[in-house]
This record gives structure tokens, C-alpha cells and sequence, in this order.
């Protein structure tokens, strides 16, 4: 008889998908007994954004994480999500990086790699599968499914063979935003089954409605494992739930043989769990057919959300999601996986923002466009290119082939403070938070996130005059960072602000404030009312960057943080110069100057949060 394998996904993508992957190891390990039980093909809980949010967030070591799953789980494999070259950031890392990554992640416990590539170039994907094989694990191939003019069934066929050809033990179809319909996954599986003697692995989100659907057309066309979710964390933008898969194929040839009891024991514990983060939920959780046109994954849409809501643009969605297909499109079809899927929502906000299509192009764009991602599957718009990157040389090589060995490059970057091969290798992932996190963890001041108790109003709140500072409420003390504010004059007016690293939006009453004029003369402060115009110098922002007034002034598009000041005052710079990097929405982002002159002001530094309504430098033209 056949039968039908489960892989659970509620240690990862599940709360990635619901609740912004902050799901707390000591949440994780009560239940891991029973987990380990059930008798899963494997339980996926490493890899995506995981490792971003325990040292993001969290506060905790993601691979000392790994290895108390080990330990819980000593009879069921670890699986995780490798973005190949990318590892787990949001650039190509050399080839040396990569075999240590992999190495290490084997070292402390997982036991399958699911290696993908975003823009499905194999060559992306190759080191990453010969170090997993060499290190004796399971290499699953897979595939980011996607819908296009040159996504077909053949493309994918053809792939799939090159994975087998490669070394690859398992194929996954990585449906990461809910695209597939039943039919097509018949017939996928089927053509896929014909071509290739792997395994085939099915992983679909709910987001469309369409998944559970889609499995069941899976399995008869051959697919033998299945992603699902504990219900506590499934469906919406989440997965099948296990529990109504199990029922599904209980008593047919494809049974599962899972107990329903056991796992409906272990729903009751995370429905409990769940509670407790109840101020990450996502307001996208829900059926969202527009998926099928925007293809916009699940957990970027509660990126999209943050974005927009810190920005005062939360109105604004459906624009962004109507531009996203375009500025696909003009890409040449990537798939919207991490991170092209970052690199196109952003440009896409980008482009409904500034209110005309390319006027500021991320960093990012103009790397895919000059070849730094892999080949694009379509043909890119040679308009868009020519805006983003001029007459600059597309690479047709492997990226990595451009890269020299980094380890001992990391390893001098952070001695005294890597402890180990695996603290380089976190440095290395994310070199700034990486850092602080090391340093923070040897002063043994790291520290998580709070939880709110249930019921918080996180719409209201006192009214602040400092910048940063550090609120004692009943007993909790919490780090605020003011980024912004709505515009001076307004009786009620929103504040954007940092609250540990999580963005809110205060709406508050000011009675007075500080005005500060910052320029080559120096600086003024004077207290004013809120009431009345003071005159024709800039208002400074709820931060410490004066209102832009003149076209001198140079802002961001949208809010972010400053990664890199570019320029120093006096420098003489010309228009279209870059004189600023910010990061949004995990991507980085060069800011230009509209004007030729000399840099007479800048506001702000490495680490700044800023906003829209900020002079971030000041330039005198010419």
C-alpha cells in the first residue's frame, strides 16, 4: 500500500506565517516529547526568518536553540529551509561560508536541507547540496513553484532532473504563497513522478484556500510527503492543518497511520501558547484569493503592513499589491520568495510612495538587474534597467564565482567576541545585529522582547519630548525611540515609535515641542507652542532632523534605518549621488541628493531610525 509522510511545520513556518516568527524556545521545548512521538516524517524548525528573529527579537542564541531541539527530539528529524547561496541573509555568500554553514547547522542537528534558490538558478544551489551531502544529511531539491509566461510544466520537469542530477535525495515543490490549483498539481506531480525517481515532497500555503485541495490531487498523482501545520497555527497564510489531512487519508491506501488524539493533545498546547503572542498576530490570517494575482507570500504581507502602517500609508495596500505584478514583471518573472520577494514589495512601496514608478530604486533592484541574484528567469524591461543601472555590465557568471573566501575575514572582524564557529557564522548572517547581539550576550544584558498581557492597547499611550528613553510601567521597563511624528500644527497627531525594536504608531495631543535649526551656522533651539507658526526655520521632528523645507534637504522614501552616512559636510556631490544607505523591510536602500553642492548638515548617524518627514543631510546647491 501507498503511504503518505507528514512533515510538521509548526516549530517554523507556522508561526512565521501567523505570528512573525516569535515563538520562544521555552515555548517550544514542553511539547517536544509528544512531537516526538507522533512518529512525522520529519518536524521542520530551523532556517527562514527564524534565525533573524532569535537574534533580532528574541535575544536568544539560534544555535543553542537548535541543539536543545535535538536533544527534545531525539527520534525525528530536524529539517530546515536553506536559501542556497543566501544561506539564511539576503546576499550570496562566498563558497567557504557556505560549506561551514552547512557543516555546522549538520553538527548541531538537522538532519534534511531543504536547499531553494529565489530566482530557481541551479547554480545558486550547488554548493549548499554537495556540503549537505558531504556532511551525510538529506538534500532536498526544491523547486519555488511560480505562475508566468516562461513558468511552465516543462521548465519545471527540466529542473527537477538537473536536482536529481546534482545529488539530491528528496524534491520539494515550494508552493510559498499558495499559487497552486488541484489540477495543475496533478498534473506537476504527475509529469514530476515520470521524470525523476526522488521522493516528491509537497509544501503549499493555505493562503488561497486551494492547499488541502491540492494535496489530495498530490498524492494520488504520487507526491508521499506533505507540509502541514498543527491547526493552532495553520490555515490562512499558514498551511493544511495536520490534524484534517491525518483524517482525510485515514482508512485509504495513503493513510498516514498519525494518531488524531496525540496531535489534537498537542493543538491543546499551542492553542494555549498561541495566546501569548497575541500582539504579533497578523490581520492577514484568512482566505486571500488575491494571492493568486499578486503572489505575494504569506509572510510578506505582514511585512508590507508594518511598512505601510509606519509610513501612515496603511490605506495604500491595495496599490501596492496591484504593483507588485507589475514591477515583477518588469524584473522578468522572479519568484516571490525570500528575497526577491523583499526586493520587489519594496521597490513596488517604493513606487506607490513616491508617487512615479522607479523615481528611487532600491540597492537591491540594481543588484538583481546587474546579474548579483543569478540569471532572471524572463526578460527583464530594458527601460527599468537603463533608470536602475545605466550602461553598467549585466555578470552572466555564477554570483559567488565574483567572491573571495570570507571565513578568516569574519573570524579577525569579531575575535574576543565569537566564542565559537557558529558565533562567526550568526556575525556573519547579520554582521550589525550579530555584533550587538555577541556583545550584549558577554555584558549578559541580552534581553527579549516584552509580552504584553492580553487586552494592551497598543493605539495609545503618554506623550514624549525626549528622542529615546526608557518607560517603568508596572514593574516592565521598555526601551521607546521616537522615529517620527505627523506634521507640527496638528492638535492630534500620530508619533511613530520604536517600542523594543517592535514599530507602534501613538496618536497623541502636543502642547509644545522643541524647534531646532541645524545648517552650517550651527544650531538654535527655541521652545514654541504647537499652536502657532514659528517662522520660516525647519520644525524639527519628533527625532533630532529638522522638517524639510527646501529642495537641499534630502529625504527617504520611506522609514527605515540608516545603514551607512555616505558623505561628510563639506563634501561637494552632484545630483543623483548616493549620500545614504537605509534598510526597509530587510532590503537595503540608496538615498540620492536631487542637488549638485556642498553637504552643510547631517542629522543623522549609523543605527538612526528615521522617517519620510525628516531632513536626513543638507545640501547647499550650487
Amino acid at each position: 500500500m501507498a503511504k503518505v509522510y507528514i512533515s510538521e511545520l509548526v516549530l517554523r513556518d507556522g508561526h512565521q506565517s501567523l505570528i512573525a516568527t516569535r515563538m520562544r524556545t521555552e515555548d517550544m521545548l514542553p511539547i517536544c516529547g509528544k512531537l516526538d512521538s507522533v512518529g512525522f516524517w520529519s518536524l521542520e524548525a530551523w532556517g527562514g526568518a527564524t534565525f533573524d528573529s532569535c537574534v533580532r527579537f528574541l535575544r536568544e542564541d539560534p544555535w543553542e536553540r537548535l541543539r536543545k531541539l535535538r536533544a527534545a527530539l531525539p527520534n525525528t528529524r530536524i529539517q530546515m529551509l536553506l536559501r542556497g547561496q543566501n544561506l539564511l541573509g539576503y546576499r550570496h555568500y562566498s563558497d567557504d561560508v557556505v560549506r561551514a554553514f552547512v557543516q555546522k547547522s549538520a553538527d548541531n542537528g538537522v538532519d534534511v536541507f531543504r536547499v531553494f534558490d529565489a530566482m530557481n538558478d541551479l547554480r545558486n544551489m550547488q554548493i549548499s547540496i554537495e556540503a549537505v551531502k558531504k556532511a551525510g544529511k538529506t538534500a532536498e531539491g526544491a523547486i519555488s513553484y511560480t505562475t508566468s509566461p516562461v513558468h511552465d510544466i516543462p521548465y519545471f520537469v527540466q529542473m527537477a532532473k538537473d536536482l536529481e542530477a546534482m545529488g539530491c535525495d528528496t524534491l520539494a515543490i515550494k508552493d510559498m504563497a499558495g499559487l497552486l490549483t488541484p489540477y495543475t498539481t496533478g498534473e506537476l506531480v504527475k509529469a514530476l513522478k515520470a521524470a525523476v525517481n526522488m521522493p516528491i515532497h509537497l509544501h503549499s500555503h493555505a493562503t488561497s484556500g486551494l492547499s488541502a485541495m491540492c494535496f489530495l490531487k498530490g498524492v494520488e498523482a504520487g507526491a508521499t510527503i506533505l507540509d502541514t501545520c498543527n491547526s493552532s497555527f495553520g490555515e490562512g497564510a499558514s498551511h493544511s492543518s495536520t490534524e484534517s489531512i491525518v483524517a482525510a487519508l485515514a482508512g485509504t491506501e495513503y493513510d498516514t497511520g498519525l494518531s488524531l488524539p496525540l496531535l489534537q493533545e498537542i493543538t491543546a498546547y499551542f492553542r494555549e501558547v498561541r495566546k501569548k503572542y497575541w500582539q504579533f498576530e497578523s490581520a492577514f490570517t484568512g482566505v486571500d484569493t488575491r494571492v493568486l494575482v499578486n503572489q505575494v507570500p504569506g509572510g510578506m504581507i505582514s511585512n508590507l503592513s508594518n511598512q505601510l502602517k509606519e509610513q501612515g500609508a496603511l490605506e495604500r495596500m491595495d496599490e501596492v499589491l496591484a504593483e507588485i505584478p507589475r514591477v515583477r514583471e518588469d524584473l522578468g518573472f522572479p519568484p516571490l520568495v525570500t528575497p526577491t520577494s523583499q526586493i520587489v514589495g519594496t521597490q513596488a512601496v517604493l513606487n506607490v510612495l513616491t508617487g512615479e514608478r522607479y523615481k528611487s530604486v532600491t540597492t537591491e533592484v540594481k543588484n538583481y538587474l546587474q546579474g548579483r541574484y543569478g540569471k532572471a528567469p524572463g526578460h527583464v524591461n530594458s527601460e527599468v534597467r537603463s533608470i536602475a543601472i545605466g550602461n553598467v555590465e549585466v555578470i552572466t557568471c555564477r554570483p559567488a564565482d565574483l567572491l573571495e573566501d570570507e571565513m578568516d575575514k569574519l573570524r579577525g572582524e569579531v575575535e574576543g567576541l565569537a566564542k565559537s564557529e557558529e558565533d562567526i557564522l550568526t556575525y556573519a548572517m547579520f554582521p550589525d545585529l550579530g555584533r550587538t547581539f555577541l556583545q550584549e550576550r558577554a555584558a549578559g544584558s541580552l534581553k527579549a522582547e516584552p509580552l504584553l498581557p492580553p487586552g494592551t492597547n497598543l493605539n495609545c499611550g503618554p506623550m514624549y519630548s525626549a528622542d529615546e528613553f526608557n518607560v517603568t510601567l508596572h514593574g516592565e521597563t521598555y526601551h521607546i525611540k521616537i522615529s517620527g511624528s505627523g506634521h507640527k500644527g496638528e492638535e492630534q497627531r500620530p508619533f511613530f515609535v520604536s517600542v523594543d525594536g517592535v514599530p507602534e504608531e501613538v496618536i497623541v495631543e502636543a502642547l509644545n515641542e522643541i524647534e531646532v535649526y541645524a545648517g552650517s551656522g550651527g544650531a538654535v533651539a527655541t521652545a514654541a507652542s504647537s499652536k502657532k507658526s514659528s517662522g520660516d526655520k525647519p520644525a524639527q521632528s519628533a527625532g533630532k532632523c529638522p522638517r524639510p523645507t527646501h529642495q537641499g534637504h534630502v529625504t527617504t522614501a520611506m522609514p527605515g534605518t540608516i545603514v551607512e552616512v555616505k558623505v561628510a559636510a563639506g563634501q561637494k556631490v552632484k545630483a543623483g549621488d548616493a549620500v545614504l544607505v537605509i534598510e526597509a523591510m530587510k532590503m537595503e536602500n540608496e538615498v540620492q541628493t536631487s542637488v549638485s553642492g556642498t553637504v552643510i548638515g547631517i542629522f543623522v548617524e549609523k543605527g538612526d531610525s528615521v522617517t519620510p518627514d525628516e531632513a536626513l543631510i543638507e545640501i547647499q546647491p550650487e
